[in-house]
Formats: C-alpha cells, structure tokens, sequence
C-alpha cells in the first residue's frame, strides 16, 4: 500500500469514527436523560427563586417560629409587672366553745360567740412598681432585637447556601457532560482498539480520566445533597424533594461594591445592626436593674385593718395596722452590686462589640473588593469560550488533529476553569450577602 492510498484510508477511517461519534452521541444523550428523569421519578422537584424561598423561610422556619414565642413570653412580663399586689383576707373563727358546748359559735347575742377578720394590703414604695413595668419593657426590646439578629443570620445562611447550590449545580452539569462526552471517546475508542486501529495506552487513558470524573463527581453529588439537606431544613421542605434555585442574577448585574465607600458600610453597620442594638438594650437592662435592685432596699409597707367580735380590749373591736420591716440588717447589698457588676460588663461588652463590628466590615469589605477585581478582570464571554474551546477539542481529537496528551490538558483545563469560573460567580454573590449582613441591611441586592 503506498502512502497515498494509506492516508485516504486513514481519513476515511477518522470520518467514520467522527460519524459514530455523532450517532452515538444522540443515542448516549437521550439515554443519559432518560435515567436522570427515572432517578428524579419518585422524588418531588421544586423551583424556588430568592424571593420565594425567603417567603418560605419567613412563615416556615422552626428556629422564627420559637423565637416569636419568646417575644410573646416577654410581653406576658410586662402584663405581669403592670399587676398590683393581692390584698390578703384572714378570718378565725371559734372552733368549740366548752361553756355552750357548741361548734362554730359566731353570735354575739349570748356573749359566747367569738371571730375576728383582718385584711391587709401591700404597698410598693420607691417607685418599684414602675422600675419593673421599665425592666419588663426593655426585656420586650431586647427579645426582639435577638430575634432581628436570629432572622439576619439565617437570612444570610439562606441565600448563600442558595447560590452556593445554584452553582454546585452548574457545575455538576460540568462534571455529566464532561463524563458523558468521556464515555461515548471510551466507547467509540475500544471499540476502534478492538480493531486494531488505536493504541491500547489510549484506551487505558480516556478510561482513567472517566473513572477519576465519577469518583469526583459522587464526591460532589455528596455536598449538593448537603447544601439542599440546609436548605430544606431552613424552609421546611420535603426531605426527598431536590430543590432547583432559579433566577440568580450574574455578578456582572449586581451594583459593585467599589460604588460605595467602607465608611458608609461602617456607619450602616453601626445604625442598623441588631446585635448591636440588643447590647445597648442590655445595657438599659442593667442601669433599670441597679435602680430597682436599690429601690428594693427600700421596706414595702402592708397596711391591714381587723375586727375582733370578743376582743381582750373591747367588744366589736377594730384596727388599723401598719407593718414596715427595719432594713437594718438586709439592704439588698448583694443584688445591687450584682447590678453595678452588670452594668460595667455591658460597657465592656459594647465596645468589644463595636470593635468587632468596625473590623467584621473592613474585613469583609476588602475581601469583596478582591473577588470583585479577579471577576472584573475576565472576559463577559469567558464561560461561553471555554464551552466552545472544548467542543472543538473533542471533534479534533477525534479528528487526530491533537494528541492525547494535549487532549487530556484540554479537558482538566476545561474542568478546573468552569468549576473556579462558578466558585467565583457564587464567591461573589455570597460576598455581597455577607456585606448586607455585617452591616445588618440591603446594601446590595442580587435579586
């Protein structure tokens, strides 16, 4: 066989293989969608966009739910301190008289009847009353700046575990195609080896590559199922169902953060923190205690009156009493220094709060920045090159216009790309919402 009879053959030979390719590439593809639609049959598919798993999260959350309870038992203190004090009501009464020989003799006619009534009521002095209605009021604030700061952080843990699955699912459309496109070269190639038309080392290659995919990829299916297991638990969702986020915008869509300076981050993290607002909330709490805790050294006084029908003194006997306690030796010393002790941690608290808050925001800021001039500085049409780079990398391995080297580069070049181009895109997103919740407001919005 001459050369030019050897090349024609071997093009012929490469065309049919390409054709295969094709053919088989339809006959793979439908397959692939009939199994995927088998394992989805069973199990229920749900569509939820940012808005609507907030809704979601808003009116089935457990972790809100309870927290709203607490609200509610706060409130119930305040009905509580706004209560006066029961007045108290005694009687005694004879229980037998061994003169009349009689039980329960309560008639005076004959003199030998005997009981006496007294009633009595409790007086708060030194504004206590009031100073628990203050205490109970700011209990009230503070319970609801907890639940702010509840509903922030698991806001936050919502949409990024959101866009986080959203991307894990990007790429693992990445990891099927690319392990669908795998196995139909594998296929095709054993198929050419069995002829004795490819080299055994290429076959063993594409094979080995194949397998390392579905190894990764189960790897990865494994932390999709985490990340929908969060997400189903925050929303209260079917646990068999498969969550599908929709609608995510595209970081390119989304207002820079360069646009806003780190001092206006700062000044609404500052304002509108909840955390913050709940330590202050605290600290009223501990100044409304010290009062009260000193206000309770002060002796409450009980005023009764009595009536006593066989009194010693004088029958049809009537009294008014006045009981005071000497505080001579219990003058609440210890709940008051107690108080002052809380008083003072909470100053303490508050600036190691705001310490924490001033570097929380620089922090995130600057990390933001970074992510955000990484992604500024790819193409618009990165991604969609890199789907067309590989396409043609295949048909000219198939074609034997490239080697299986520079093929196999190609492909985990391909791969690591996308998945860190979807890193990124999530990275980005997720930095945003980490911005709106260090600074407790929507400063950025990625609906």
């Amino acid at each position: 066989m001459n050369r030019l009879s050897f090349v024609a053959n071997n093009e012929t030979m490469h065309s049919k293989v390409v054709q295969l390719y094709c053919t088989f590439s339809l006959i793979v593809s439908f397959s692939f969608a009939f199994t995927c639609l088998a394992q989805e049959k069973g199990r229920d598919t749900i569509r939820l966009s940012v808005k609507t798993s907030e809704e979601l999260f808003l009116k089935n959350n457990y972790d809100l739910i309870l927290k709203r309870y607490d609200i509610e038992k706060a409130k119930a203190e305040v009905i509580t301190a706004r209560l006066f004090e029961n007045p108290e009501i005694s009687y005694e009464n004879v229980l037998y008289n061994p003169s009349s020989k009689k039980f329960f003799q309560t008639s005076a006619a004959d003199g030998q009847g005997q009981f006496t009534a007294q009633y009595s009521q409790l007086i708060r002095l030194a504004g206590k009353r009031n100073k628990n209605i203050q205490l109970a009021g700011t209990g009230v604030k503070l319970t609801e700046y907890e639940f702010a700061d509840l509903l922030r952080t698991l806001r936050y843990t919502l949409r990024t575990d959101f866009y986080d699955l959203y991307y894990s699912q990007q790429s693992a459309k990445v990891y099927g195609n690319g392990i669908l496109s795998l196995q139909q070269t594998a296929d095709i190639f054993n198929a050419q080896y069995q002829k004795g038309n490819i080299a055994e080392k290429e076959v063993v290659r594409i094979k080995s590559l194949l397998y390392s995919l579905r190894a990764e990829f189960a790897a990865f299916q494994n932390e999709i199922e985490d990340k929908q297991t969060e997400l189903k638990m925050l929303l209260r969702l079917d646990p068999d169902a498969v969550i599908i986020p929709e609608g995510v915008k595209d970081p390119e869509n989304v207002t820079p953060v360069s646009q806003i300076s780190y001092q206006q981050l700062l000044d609404a993290a500052l304002s509108n923190r909840p955390d913050i607002k709940a330590v202050r909330a605290g600290m009223d709490y501990a100044g409304i205690n010290l009062s009260l805790q000193k206000a309770n050294a002060v002796p409450d006084i009980t005023i009764s009156g009595s009536y006593d029908l066989q009194g010693s003194y004088v029958k049809h006997y009537t009294g008014l009493g006045v009981t005071l306690p000497l505080p001579l030796f219990n003058r609440n010393q210890g709940a008051v220094k107690q108080a002052k002790i809380d008083l003072e941690a909470g100053n303490t608290l508050m600036q190691s709060k705001l310490s924490e808050v001033e570097n929380q925001v620089s922090n995130s800021y600057h990390s933001a920045l970074r992510l955000e001039h990484v992604y500024a500085g790819l193409d618009s049409g990165f991604g969609s090159d890199l789907e067309r780079l590989i396409s043609e990398v295949n048909k000219n391995y198939l074609k034997r216009n490239i080697s299986l080297l520079e093929f196999l580069d190609f492909y985990n070049s391909y791969r690591e790309n996308m998945l860190q181009l979807n890193e990124m895109r999530a990275g980005i997103l997720s930095s945003l919402e980490e911005l709106n919740y260090i600074t407790g407001t929507t400063v950025f919005s990625s609906d």
